[in-house]
């Protein structure tokens, strides 16, 4: 199975600071790999009209008869799986500095999304990138900020 998220609404590549947030430009975001917080899938800008990360996955059963969903960039322990976006700037030699993270949470995926994800091929979650104070999208995300679905 594959996991594919598909984001709009993305806050641009400057966001100025205010109310405890600094401010940043050059404003990037892409997949966090598990175990491996340098290495980030994808960057996108943060202008960019949409964005579209496609993970690959495997759907085991675990001794309860629960779905666990694993790959590279799957993190957490079974029953708290995720997904984080990394958002960062990135400087003119291409250097990625993270500053924040939105955790896309798999851990209350009912079991016939599951399933019908499976028989489609791919879990879609589909979200916008921007909060309430214009800023990049942060903290652990559920629904119904992020809609989860099986592939058409």
């Amino acid at each position: 199975m594959r996991i594919r998220i598909e984001a709009t609404d993305l806050p641009g590549r400057t966001c100025p600071p205010g109310d405890g947030f600094p401010g940043y430009s050059g404003i990037h975001v892409g997949v966090q790999r598990r175990d491996r917080p340098g290495e980030i899938l994808d960057l996108q800008p943060g202008d960019a009209a949409t964005a579209q990360w496609t993970l690959d996955c495997t759907v085991t059963t675990t001794a309860e008869g629960a779905a666990d969903i694993r790959g590279p960039y799957v993190q957490g322990r079974p029953g708290g799986r995720f997904v984080y976006l990394c958002w960062g700037t990135l400087d003119a030699a291409g250097g990625f500095t993270m500053f924040r993270r939105a955790k896309l949470m798999l851990d209350r995926l009912e079991p016939d999304l599951i399933e019908a994800a499976i028989g489609s091929g791919t879990l879609v979650g589909r979200l916008g990138l921007t909060d309430a104070q214009g800023r990049p999208l942060c903290a652990a995300v559920r629904p119904p900020v992020i809609a989860w679905s099986p592939a058409p």
